[in-house]
Formats: structure tokens, C-alpha cells, sequence
């Protein structure tokens, strides 16, 4: 079943011949309040998908930068409940731009897969990436999501074999993540040429659509990878301008940031309601 909010984003996106823009937020960073202002603001500002991190004491995948920032979430008492309430919220106030959860798999089984799934679902979750969850393994949190309208999105590397690129798109749903470079997230002043190579093996594999994360921070970083994937995902880079913004000006840095990268000028009024 999966997302139809996601399957229509990137058909919109491909009929316009643009790429996609996907930011990533830390829940609960710097604070809750601030993560549901800052959400509508960047769908405002450009943003195609919101990437919604779910804060997890010992993350595999995180940089520096991000660890920080889910480490602040978790003194805050965020939790994946919290999260799911956020967006819930979100989705209470209008917003439509499809939300993804990126996080960890054991506070999903914590909290549980179907009682994840069941409030996923209401609150208007439109999909998963779980960064230390093999494809091999994601078969029980497929079976509650999937029927729920939940795409469960594998991730990929350069290192990643065949059989394993096969693997995970066979089982795929919604899109494909390809992450640039063996190792953790942050900004890279060069993207690796390992990516391109990365995102044909996958194309090989299955329709869906791919989008390129890990060390994107600049407008020529957007439009190289735009050649070759549907969209981009940006999260060190942000959460830097979030974090280094003066009080009570996070929002404003953050979606004048996104702008820059979409190549605009200013925000567009869009995706909020």
C-alpha cells in the first residue's frame, strides 16, 4: 500500500523535472516547541519531504553534529512517542508535505511494531528509514507499516554488494535512500564520486525513486546530484544553522538556508496547509 502522499511528491517532482528537497530535523532540538514551528516553515520554504530524526542515545550513522543534536532532544525528554505526537500535531495545524521518521530500531521495539505502526498511522506518518535495520530483518515492521500506508525506506552504500542493492530494492517501498560515502553524516566540501556510481547499481534494481544524503551543504551539491537522483537530503548542514543560530532565530536561518539551496530567493508559500 505505502504512502500516497510520497508516490504523488515525487510525480510531481519528475513531471516538473525538478529535485527534490529533503531536510532533515532532530526532534526536540533545540526544542519541541521550535520543531513545529520550524517544520511548516521549510514546507513553506521549498521543502518536498521532511525528514523528522528521532532522537536515540547510540546512534551507528550520526556525525558529530547530529549526535549533538539528538543527545540535546534526549535531555529534553524527547522520545519516539513525543515524536509521533509532533507529528500528529503537525498534522493537526495543516500540514501535507509528506513526514519521514529517521531513526533506530530499538525504540520501535520498545514501544512495539504494531502499537508503532497502529499510532504512526494516526498521526499521519507517511514513512521510516531505520538505519541499523537490515532489509533481511525488516520483514515484521514491513508487515504492520505497509498495510498502514507506511513505506518502510532502506538505506544503501557504496560499500553495498549486488545481491544486497537487490535485496533491499526488492522489499523497498516509497524510495530509496543512497547514502554518498562510506561513513557517519556530516558536510563534506566534496561529494564522492562513489554516489554516482551507487545510485546506477540501484536504478538497475528497481523504478523507485533515489535520493542522495550524507555531506550536502551547498546549491552546486543540489544540482550535481540532480543529474542523476530525484532528490537530496540535507541534515548536518541545517542542523549547523539551527544550532548556531541566535535565540529566537532559528526558524528564520534555517528556511532562509533551505532557500538558498533550492536556488530561491525567497520562501515559497507552500506545503503548510
Amino acid at each position: 500500500m505505502g504512502s500516497h502522499r510520497l508516490q504523488k511528491t515525487f510525480q510531481e517532482l519528475a513531471a516538473r523535472g525538478r529535485t527534490g528537497i529533503i531536510p532533515f530535523v532532530t526532534v526536540g532540538f533545540p526544542d519541541k516547541p521550535t520543531t513545529l514551528d520550524l517544520v511548516p516553515a521549510l514546507a513553506r520554504a521549498g521543502a518536498d519531504i521532511i525528514e523528522l530524526g528521532v532522537p536515540f542515545s547510540d546512534p551507528l550513522a550520526d556525525g558529530a553534529t547530529i549526535q549533538k543534536a539528538s543527545f540535546h532532544a534526549l535531555r529534553q525528554g524527547t522520545t519516539l512517542r513525543g515524536c509521533l505526537e509532533a507529528c500528529a500535531s503537525l498534522r493537526g495545524a495543516g500540514l501535507t508535505t509528506p513526514l519521514v521518521f529517521m531513526g533506530y530500531y530499538n525504540p520501535l521495539l520498545a514501544l512495539g511494531l504494531k502499537t508503532f505502526a497502529v499510532e504512526a498511522q494516526r498521526a499521519g506518518l507517511d514513512g521510516i528509514i531505520v538505519a541499523d535495520l537490515p532489509s533481511e530483518e525488516s520483514g515484521p515492521l514491513r508487515d504492520e507499516c505497509l498495510p498502514r500506508g507506511i513505506d518502510v525506506i532502506p538505506l544503501l552504500a557504496p560499500t553495498s554488494t549486488e545481491q544486497r542493492i537487490a535485496a533491499a530494492c526488492a522489499v523497498a517501498s516509497g524510495f530509496i535512500y543512497c547514502v554518498s560515502l562510506a561513513g557517519v553524516t556530516g558536510v563534506r566540501a566534496q561529494l564522492s564520486q562513489e554516489a554516482f556510481g551507487l545510485v546506477e547499481r540501484v536504478r538497475a534494481c528497481t523504478s523507485l525513486p533515489v535520493a542522495v544524503g550524507f555531506g550536502v551543504s551547498r546549491r552546486e551539491q543540489v544540482e550535481a546530484i540532480g543529474k542523476y537522483a530525484d532528490a537530496v537530503v540535507v541534515g548536518s548542514a541545517l542542523i549547523s544553522v539551527i544550532d548556531s543560530a541566535p535565540k529566537g532565530e532559528a526558524v528564520a536561518r534555517a528556511t532562509r538556508f533551505l532557500s538558498e539551496l533550492r536556488g530561491a530567493p525567497e520562501p515559497l508559500n507552500r506545503g503548510a496547509g
